[in-house]
């Protein structure tokens, strides 16, 4: 045997080395599985991590949405005596911010609290709807009577007019700043009429009915007389509902004027004189010279964002069919 047979290594045996290139690749293939198992981990985190704040937000604003705001009638009896505030800012309506629902909310909880030595009303609204504006009107009476011992004062800022004041008329005393407007008494409907538009653009005008009045005052056919008729005394009819509130609330307070049911509308001054109100002065004034506590307390019932949001959206939808449908309902205007 030479010493070239020791020399070389036996067949089969382990220290024989694979090709050159054959490593190069195993090694990329090892080295990209690798890269993708990282990927796919980190891809997996930030999924995990998206879904996680995506579960939290939803359960905050589930518990934003149908968890109580705050319990008015008892969280805030810890705050010693106070005159208790709620605000009425803008339009009385469905929807609006002063809505009958929140306004009645934050007066219930004002009367309802036990530290409450006076309420005040503090309204700043062009008016409303009469439905809106009755119900508060009538809760305001009712609390009135079952809480005799705490007077309620209604405050006007800069406007107190149509539903507004026919709010305010439900109070103990109304108050006002001498350059306030005030009054507005009186009901108003609008609508538009396209005959003439509609035949001059070509269109024609297809409308099925089941009931021979149930397209009365369709702005896109010509007006009737009978119909307009009809909703004249509807409006009549709401005007004088107004009326008696007014006069029910202000009894023997008021000048025998027969403007103050035209829908005119005054400065507090002349407010004054007319007997619309009682007295000029501010919130502030009433809370520390007329109820004698100075220390007030707002129970004005605020919405959450999503609540408004939702609301919104909602109350687009009504508007959008009763623009459709070519007239509003009636308003204290």
């Amino acid at each position: 045997m030479t010493d070239n047979a020791w020399n070389e290594p036996p067949q089969g045996s382990s220290d024989q080395k694979p090709p050159k290139d054959a490593t190069g690749r195993e090694w990329k293939l090892i080295e990209q599985l690798l890269m993708s198992q990282t990927r796919e981990a980190k891809r997996g985190r930030r999924w995990g991590i998206f879904f996680k704040l995506m579960t939290f937000a939803y359960l905050f604003f589930v518990l934003m949405l149908f968890v109580p705001r705050f319990d008015l009638g008892s969280t805030k009896n810890l705050g010693g005596d106070h005159t208790a505030l709620v605000e009425i800012q803008g339009v009385i309506a469905e929807g609006e911010a002063a809505n009958a629902d929140a306004v009645v909310a934050g007066v219930r909880a004002a009367f309802k609290n036990k530290n409450t030595k006076g309420v005040i009303l503090r309204i700043n609204s062009p008016g409303g709807t009469p439905v809106q504006a009755g119900y508060i009107y009538d809760e305001i009476v009712r609390l009135r009577k079952l809480h005799p011992e705490i007077k309620l004062y209604a405050v006007i800022s800069d406007l107190g007019a149509s539903g507004g004041y026919y709010v305010a008329a439900a109070a103990d005393e109304i108050y006002a700043d001498k350059a306030s407007l005030v009054g507005s008494i009186g009901v108003i409907s609008s609508s538009f009429g396209f005959v003439n538009a509609m035949e001059k653009l070509g269109v024609e005008r297809r409308l099925y009915t089941a009931g021979e009045n149930k397209a009365f005052l369709d702005p896109f056919s010509p007006q009737k007389e009978v119909e307009t008729q009809f909703w004249q005394g509807v409006l009549a009819v709401t005007h004088q509902q107004f009326i008696d509130r007014v006069k029910a609330g202000r009894s023997g307070r008021l000048a025998d004027d027969p403007a103050l049911f035209s829908g005119l509308i005054w400065t507090g001054e002349q407010a004054l004189e007319l007997g619309l109100i009682d007295g000029l002065g501010s919130a502030g004034y009433v809370a520390r010279e007329i109820i004698g506590e100075k220390h007030i307390v707002d129970f004005t019932l605020h919405k959450t964002p999503l609540e408004e949001l939702a609301e919104k959206l909602g109350v687009s939808i009504s508007r959008s069919l009763v623009n459709q449908l070519g007239f509003q309902q009636p308003r204290f205007q």
